[in-house]
């Protein structure tokens, strides 16, 4: 399997109808503080905006909305994983990608046969607050020879000015969320970051 090489992640199906119609062919939506109905209907909207461009739509964490509403993609976090239900993850047909920030954590997801897995953070974010220190992009080919042909996924603190950085020390796909969402005109930024990205592409 193949992620391309610009992830996109964002918290509303909103930003995905602004977004994806410029070009993004990988997205997650992850939303925290809001009820399982107000998070079925934005997976609801996320999924038809990704179907009508051709976009891949991942979702975060609630699995088992995303089985309900017919999604091929989830993306679960150390926590997450104890609780969800793999095999039913798996009857349903659905991709996996998984968190990882240390080599505990690895062991443990690539236990569970994940389609990617991701490494955080390389850079300082303000996302949120981790107790893991920026890993560096040195950390990256370390982890893509312990993965084998698994998808790498970097994350934490990137930008477009960093992106070659991830990409060239063994990054398959760089994930993106302040950069863009925090931008003044994030359209545009989108844009630079699928320019960026295009050579990868390839």
């Amino acid at each position: 399997m193949r992620l391309d090489p610009f992830y996109l992640i964002v918290d509303s199906a909103e930003w995905i109808s602004r977004l994806v119609p410029l070009g993004v062919k990988l997205v997650q939506l992850r939303i925290k503080n809001k009820t399982a109905a107000e998070i079925r209907v934005e997976i609801r909207i996320a999924k038809a905006i990704c179907a009508a461009y051709g976009s891949q739509l991942i979702v975060n964490d609630y699995w088992q909305l995303a089985i309900e509403e017919g999604c091929d993609f989830i993306h679960l976090g150390q926590e997450d994983l104890e609780v969800a239900d793999l095999g039913a993850i798996r009857a349903a047909g659905q991709k996996l990608g998984l968190s990882t920030h240390d080599s505990a954590e690895l062991e443990t997801a690539m236990a569970a046969k994940p389609d990617y897995i991701a490494l955080g953070p390389i850079y300082p974010t303000i996302l949120k607050q981790m107790k893991w220190s920026p890993q560096g992009p040195e950390r990256l080919r370390v982890w893509k020879e312990r993965i084998g042909d698994l998808p790498l996924v970097a994350i934490g603190g990137l930008n477009a000015d960093r992106l070659d950085g991830v990409l060239s020390h063994g990054a398959d796909s760089a994930a993106v969320v302040t950069d863009i969402t925090l931008n003044a005109d994030p359209e545009t930024r989108t844009r630079q970051w699928l320019a960026a990205t295009a050579a990868w592409r390839q």
